[in-house]
Formats: C-alpha cells, sequence, structure tokens
C-alpha cells in the first residue's frame, strides 16, 4: 500500500462522472446467467424481473459462484413466478437445500403468491411497492427498481459500500456507514441507465475495488478517488471489531428401525432451520428442543450408545458443536407424531441443511 497523504477536501461528485463507470461496464460487464449484457440491451434485450428478483434473494449473504447452479437449477424447476407460487413448500426447500440461510426460501414462496395473488403475476416496479412483498427489503427493492426496472434507484451492496467509502474517503466505520453511502450514491446515480449503473458499481467492487489490493491502476474512478489519493484505500470501509462468535453444545440422537432408517424430525416453519427435516437433538435450542428420549419406553432411557467424531457448524450467530448417540429402537416402536423415518440412502435427496448433512456422512461416512 502506497504512503499515506494528505487526505484532499475536494468532493468527487462532479469529477466522478457515471459516463466513465459506464464505459468501463460496456466493456468488462460480468456475464451473469440473470444479466442483460449492454450490447444485447442495444439491440432491446430487456431484464426479467423474476430472474432479476430470484438472483437477489439468493445472493444475500451468498457469493455468485455459489449461486449460480442453484439458480440456473431453480429456473429450470419453476421457470417463471406463477409456476414457482403454485409450487409445494416442501419441493421448493428441497431445492434450496445447501444454499442457506432458509427463511429465505420461505420468504421466495410467500413473495411468488403475493405478486400472483396482488399483482396479477408482475413484479411491482416501485421501491415502495416492492418493500410491501414479503423477503424484500430497502437494498433488495433498490435494486430491483434500478435493474429490472430502470428506475432512478440507488441500491448500496457490500461491493458498493466499499466502493463509495473510498471514492467519497469516508471514515465513519460499519454499519454506519451504510447511511453516507446511501445518500452519497443517490447523487451519482444517473437519469439514464440507473440499472447498469448499480451492476457497474457491483462489478467494480467484485473485480477492481475489491477488499485487499484493489486494482486502482485501470480503475475508471482512479483519479477522483480521495481514498486513493490518500493513499489509504486498502483501510477502507473502516470495520467495528468483530466480536467472538458465542459456543454452543448440544447431543443428537441417532435412533435406528430394525430396517435401518434413522428418524428425523420437521422444524417448525419459523426460526433457524426452519420448515426443514432434522436429527432430534438437545441441549442448542432451546425453543426446538426434541421430546424424542422421553417418547422412548423407560428403559431406553440409558441404552444410548456415544459414537466416535463430533460435528462442527458455524451459524451466522454462533458456534455449534455436536456429539452423538446412537441406539436401536424397540421393537413395534413407531415414529411418533412430528417424527418420521427416513432411509439412509435418501439423506443425499432429502431437503437437509448443510449441518445435518455433516451429522449423517459423520456416522455412515466415519
Amino acid at each position: 500500500m502506497s504512503k499515506k497523504r494528505t487526505t484532499p477536501t475536494a468532493s468527487p461528485t462532479e469529477t466522478a462522472p457515471a459516463s466513465a463507470l459506464l464505459d468501463w461496464y460496456d466493456a468488462h460487464a460480468r456475464d451473469l446467467p440473470w444479466r442483460i449484457l449492454p450490447a444485447a440491451a442495444r439491440k432491446g434485450a430487456k431484464p426479467d424481473p423474476y430472474r432479476i428478483w430470484l438472483s437477489e434473494i439468493m445472493l444475500q449473504q451468498t457469493n455468485v459462484t455459489t449461486v449460480r447452479p442453484y439458480y440456473e437449477k431453480f429456473l429450470t424447476l419453476f421457470p417463471t413466478v406463477q409456476a414457482l407460487a403454485a409450487a409445494p413448500d416442501e419441493q421448493v426447500m428441497a431445492a434450496w437445500a445447501g444454499l442457506g440461510y432458509y427463511s429465505r426460501a420461505r420468504n421466495l414462496v410467500k413473495c411468488a403468491r403475493a405478486v400472483v395473488a396482488n399483482f396479477e403475476g408482475r413484479f411491482p416496479d416501485t421501491e415502495e411497492q416492492l418493500l410491501s412483498l414479503p423477503g424484500i427489503g430497502p437494498y433488495t427493492a433498490a435494486a430491483i427498481a434500478a435493474i429490472a426496472f430502470n428506475q432512478p434507484a440507488a441500491p448500496v451492496d457490500g461491493n458498493i459500500e466499499r466502493v463509495l467509502s473510498r471514492l467519497y474517503n469516508l471514515q465513519t466505520p460499519m454499519p454506519a456507514l451504510k447511511a453516507e453511502v446511501k445518500q452519497a450514491n443517490a447523487k451519482l446515480v444517473p437519469k439514464d441507465r440507473p440499472g447498469d449503473f448499480a451492476q457497474a458499481m457491483m462489478d467494480l467492487g467484485a473485480s477492481l475495488c475489491t477488499p485487499k489490493r484493489p486494482n486502482c491502476l485501470i480503475c475508471p474512478w482512479r483519479a477522483p478517488c480521495l481514498a486513493r489519493q490518500a493513499g489509504i484505500e486498502e483501510s477502507l470501509p473502516i470495520r467495528a471489531p468483530k466480536k467472538p462468535k458465542p459456543e454452543r453444545q448440544g447431543t443428537v440422537f441417532w435412533l435406528e428401525n430394525a430396517k435401518g432408517h434413522v428418524l428425523m424430525a420437521r422444524r417448525p416453519d419459523k426460526g433457524l432451520l426452519g420448515g426443514m427435516l432434522v436429527f432430534p437433538s438437545l441441549g442448542w435450542d432451546a425453543p426446538n428442543e426434541s421430546r424424542l428420549p422421553e417418547l422412548l419406553p423407560p428403559d431406553c432411557k440409558d441404552m444410548w450408545t456415544p459414537l466416535e467424531g463430533e460435528v462442527v457448524h458455524v451459524f451466522t450467530h454462533f458456534k455449534l458443536t455436536l456429539s452423538i448417540v446412537a441406539q436401536t429402537a424397540p421393537k413395534g416402536f413407531r415414529a411418533p407424531t412430528g417424527f418420521q423415518w427416513v432411509a439412509p440412502k435418501a439423506f443425499a435427496q432429502e431437503a437437509l441443511p448443510s449441518v445435518m448433512t455433516k451429522i449423517w456422512k459423520t456416522v455412515l461416512l466415519k
């Protein structure tokens, strides 16, 4: 990183024209399956609001590389918002399995059904109306309005936050920085091509204005960038110190019947892993503690055998370590209400969250 210099006081608002960024985008736009590239747009191609919405929901807290195969699979299964709205919840959750943050999948179905019921199957084109839909917050509403409908909206994602914190040399630590960036962004959005402008800033942050070692030499906003002029581009945006994640421990119950099938339960729709199929467990998630031990005959209480290996999984807000105990169900024991027997060969096809996949692999593939 270059030597720190005196911070300039001139504003880049007038010296960072949208045209410079759009020229760069015309030449270097990423080819993404949900995107209409500039060359195609000039020939009259229009973005599909359904595809833009789907990509934006999937990209929340997930990167492009991970999202791409899920996105393509979803379009094969649910090519239109009407098809998604009509799909059973279980089918959607199965297609989402492994992508994480499962509340997004539940809201995806709710939003599709709201679009069909309240907007005749067409996504509304204003931020205000988009915000009325389930699972759509301020960023997503602005992104859809700009990209799908070319409205002069100013979405702010992590890439845009980083680009503008450097362009304006904004010293406010995150997350308070977002409000300043939103205001700065609104002043830069051009009246024509606001959708391309938003995508251009996203691409700039993803390819050149990266968190480490930004490639300032070929950046279209190299000249007006105040952080580069001050030699502090790599230090922005300023992030508050991360707090260590709390740690939780729990026990998983692996109960097999005579056929070798394993007892599983369906989580409540709301909350962590909502609506997902899971192995019964205790000790780490108080509202959803399993009742399995008390549902077994009394003489089974002390028959659990600890298995080798632990499962470690990091959620957004905590780190989880699970031990596993196992036993064979007594003869005649039937799956209680809320539980079901699942054949191990079906685990790979079931809509299992990542932590549950780690559990069955620990037991069966050790």
